[in-house]
């Protein structure tokens, strides 16, 4: 442990070859908390939020709720109540909106509330070219006027007038800003070519739940009569369809046989539909919300192109790309939302996968087994397909960068754990060097090390292990 600042950094070790069996519960959706928490803003009210998902994401989300002057008070692990009664700032900390792709949508909430807004162009995953002309153009046709300067947008209105919206291209992340936007602007907003993910029609809903009149959320159009004053409310956040669909392949993977509780079926149907396809069984069962999945020796090749819901979503790419790795035959893999979601399939090669990338297009040909490597994560659903190599292959897997992966992903070695996985969370230090400053460990195992670090990081430790690829575990 360091004392101060933590400068110990974290990674998952996973010995492969086990299959998974057992019942996972799939917890709150982050794309639907992380759209939902910055919507209580609009309330002026206290908002009770259940089955929202432990994780970095939801927390840096709170996190500038709070540093706005909103009341955060956790009634249990996954139910929060938000009071933004107080919040009076419509600006957001520069180095919290950096950290989260989600922080956008304080834009759009803010604008809604206080007619004005201040927050730094977002962070998130590195998967190409993000941009958000397309907020920007929801938000010039309510009546706002948009300024970008050194990395910040600022929005300012006299007054929102529902207007008619037309999206060049679906985007997300702009049908939920134009959803909170304009839930309290002057008359009809109609939204054409919105996006239809489920996280969109639960932001309506709960935004319906506090007094908002939202219609058609889950069609390409969506209509909103603006209302002069919402109100407080509680309500519980959607199971998350990318975890589940994660837990789905990770089964395939392993050939093993787990049953997911606390999912919704319909919003599973693209991943189960491929799933199927390559010859995993999937069994809905009835009259429930679990899904039973079973793995077998051998899957055919498939080819896959994602797309806007109800198309197979890009973040369940990563993970899938990872199970026809191991299949038969050769699969075309085509990514169409993002410029730069195959970063992973290095790291897969050195596991032994035979993948190649030509721009947005992966040809996977498919190979007997994956081995054990040390990777690292390059962003979220990247992680998640490591864990599945991992999971699968012969021999052990370190992954580094894990922070990317609990953004998104609750206590996922527990879980897996639970399932038989032998995966495990180890500690290794930062090691840094400056002009006139350094720090270096040796292998020494069981030596006690008290270091003063750069940036006046004091780190003390005792070396417990040291790992075959020369990582440390240290207490």
């Amino acid at each position: 442990a360091a004392d101060g600042k933590s400068m110990l950094f974290e990674k998952f070790i996973i010995k492969g070859g086990t299959p998974l069996r057992g019942e996972v519960r799939i917890s709150g959706a982050k794309n639907a908390a992380v759209a939902i928490i910055p919507a209580a803003i609009l309330a002026e009210d206290k908002c009770i939020l259940e089955n929202v998902p432990s994780i970095s994401d939801v927390d840096v989300a709170l996190e500038i709720l709070s540093s706005m002057g909103a009341q955060i008070r956790r009634l249990s692990k996954s139910k929060i109540e938000v009071d933004t009664s107080r919040i009076k700032d419509g600006t957001v900390p520069y180095e919290l909106a950096r950290s989260t792709r989600g922080s956008s949508y304080f834009l759009g909430a803010l604008l809604g509330r206080f007619k004005k807004a201040s927050v730094p162009l977002p962070g998130g995953c590195d998967l190409g070219s993000r941009p958000i002309d397309q907020h920007i153009k929801c938000f010039e046709a309510l009546g706002a006027k948009a300024d970008i300067k050194h990395g910040i947008v600022d929005l300012s209105a006299d007054r929102l007038i529902g207007t008619q919206i037309y999206f060049d291209k679906v985007t997300v992340g702009g049908t939920i800003n134009a959803l909170l936007a304009c839930a309290k602007a002057e008359g009809l907003t109609i939204i054409e070519n919105a996006a239809k993910e489920p996280h969109i029609v639960d932001l309506a809903n709960f935004l319906n739940s506090m007094g908002a009149d939202i219609m058609g959320a889950g069609t390409d159009v969506i209509k909103v009569k603006g209302v002069s004053q919402l109100h407080g409310t509680e309500y519980s956040v959607i199971p998350d369809q990318i975890e589940a669909g994660t837990f789905m392949v990770a089964a395939a993977a392993t050939c093993g046989d787990i049953t997911l509780k606390n999912v919704i079926p319909k919003h599973l149907e693209p991943i189960t539909a491929k799933l199927r396809k390559i010859g995993v069984y999937v069994e809905i069962e009835d009259d429930t919300d679990n899904v039973r999945v079973v793995g077998r020796p051998h899957y055919e090749g498939t080819d896959i192109k994602t797309s806007p819901h109800p198309g197979f979503p890009t973040d369940m790419q990563p993970q899938m790309t990872t199970l026809l790795a191991m299949s038969n035959g050769t699969s075309m893999v085509t990514e169409s939302i993002f410029d730069t979601r195959f970063k992973y399939v290095d790291e897969l090669r050195r596991m032994g996968a035979d993948i190649t990338v030509d721009s947005r297009v992966a040809v996977v040909r498919g190979v007997d087994h994956l081995t054990g490597a040390p990777v690292k994560a390059s962003d979220l659903r990247a992680g998640a397909a490591l864990i599945i190599a991992g999971l699968a292959a012969q021999g052990t897997t370190e992954i580094e960068d894990i922070h990317h992966i609990e953004r998104g992903y609750e206590n996922m070695e527990i879980k897996l754990r639970a399932l038989g996985a032998d995966i495990v969370k180890r500690y290794y230090p930062w090691i840094c060097s400056m002009e006139k400053a350094a720090f270096r460990i040796h292998d020494d195992v069981n030596q006690k090390y008290d270091h003063v670090l750069p940036y006046g990081f004091h780190l003390k430790m005792t070396v417990s292990y040291v790992s075959r690829y020369g990582y440390l575990v240290a207490e």
